[in-house]
């Protein structure tokens, strides 16, 4: 039955889909601001476009299925999920502001998780069955994986790039790379837009089976889709300048060619991960690639002071989610 709470809690997810737009923004658009190949109005207008025409290519939605699953269906109601979604959309607005690439992916799986585990022991149940644990250690690994694919394909990508364009005049191939960074920007917001909008839309696909609107293991509303690629696409456009500063320059110095392979390893780290249905953040994966793009050149020219700040980051962005969203659920229970 559709309630007014069912109501807020697809609101809220589209709100979300929003804030993860503009928070990720800065991740697609980062290296081609930095090498001045767009402007920063440019790059977002032509990340927002790819990041919403995605929907008209992806028909299986596995990262979506993935992120449904993660707490079991009989922990999951409207207030659990009205508390992950306060939860992550606060940690979102927090990192924006003070210009942290942490990953909104993982805020919305440790808010969702940490409320459906408040969820269970009030209940009575143990935290561990809330939680569908090959989920959950699937997400985990890849918070490892996921930069260090991109680390290594960008340091591929790159290697070969330098090889194949050793003989040509820096003017000439500086131009062409200026050229096909506008494709592997796109294939890079492409990718993101595939992985990132997924998110919410799981989160919206378990709230109907919750407010019992459709059954559980139905097929998808296809307005759902439709609503979250044009969320995501809407965020991106209203950008997130303080998050491009530290991934487009404080990390490594970027170049046209640079930027060609950071973007190309990045999309293609997220086309292979959205393939198998894992739930990986942009954030995490383009930031490896940079780095795996800087380590080409020498280790010094990686600012790892500023690389670890991020890893902490992103340490602490699961847990702090989780304990948000459980606050808040407390104080549903309380209100209501």
């Amino acid at each position: 039955m559709v309630t007014s709470s069912l109501v807020v809690v697809i609101c809220l997810a589209l709100l979300f889909d929003y804030t993860n737009g503009f928070h990720d923004a800065a991740n697609s658009i980062a290296t081609i601001v930095s090498t001045k190949v767009l402007t920063p109005f440019q790059a977002v207008l032509w990340a927002a476009a790819f990041n919403f025409i995605v929907f008209f290519f992806i028909k299986e939605h596995k990262v979506a299925n993935t992120v449904s699953k993660i707490v079991v269906e009989h922990f999951v109601t409207i207030p659990v999920l009205l508390a992950g979604l306060i939860a992550a959309i606060s940690w979102n607005l927090i990192t924006w502001w003070f210009g942290i690439p942490s990953s909104s992916s993982h805020t919305l799986i440790g808010g969702f998780a940490g409320a459906g585990i408040t969820n269970a022991l009030y209940m009575g149940s143990s935290a561990a069955s809330a939680v569908n644990m090959g989920y959950i250690l699937k997400i985990i690994a890849y918070i490892v994986l996921a930069p260090f694919l991109g680390l290594l394909f960008a340091y591929i990508v790159t290697i070969i790039v330098l090889h194949l364009s050793k003989n040509s005049r820096p003017s000439s191939a500086e131009k062409w790379f200026k050229r096909l960074q506008l494709l592997s920007s796109a294939a890079l917001s492409f990718a993101h837009g595939g992985n990132d909008a997924q998110k919410v839309m799981g989160i919206i696909y378990v709230a109907l089976i919750a407010a019992k609107v459709i059954p559980s293991g139905s097929h998808m509303p296809d307005w759902v889709p439709l609503a979250c690629y044009t969320a995501i696409a809407l965020g991106t456009l209203s950008g997130g300048w303080k998050i491009v500063k530290t991934m487009g320059s404080r990390i490594t110095k970027i170049t046209p060619l640079e930027g060609v392979s950071a973007e190309t390893a990045g999309a293609i780290t997220l086309f292979f991960t959205e393939h198998f249905g894992i739930p990986v953040s942009t954030t995490h994966t383009i930031t490896g690639s940079i780095i795996g793009v800087g380590l080409t050149k020498r280790l010094s020219a990686v600012r790892w002071g500023v690389t670890i700040n991020l890893v902490w980051a992103w340490i602490i962005t699961i847990p702090v989610s989780a304990l948000i969203a459980a606050g808040v659920f407390a104080l549903l229970r309380v209100i209501g």
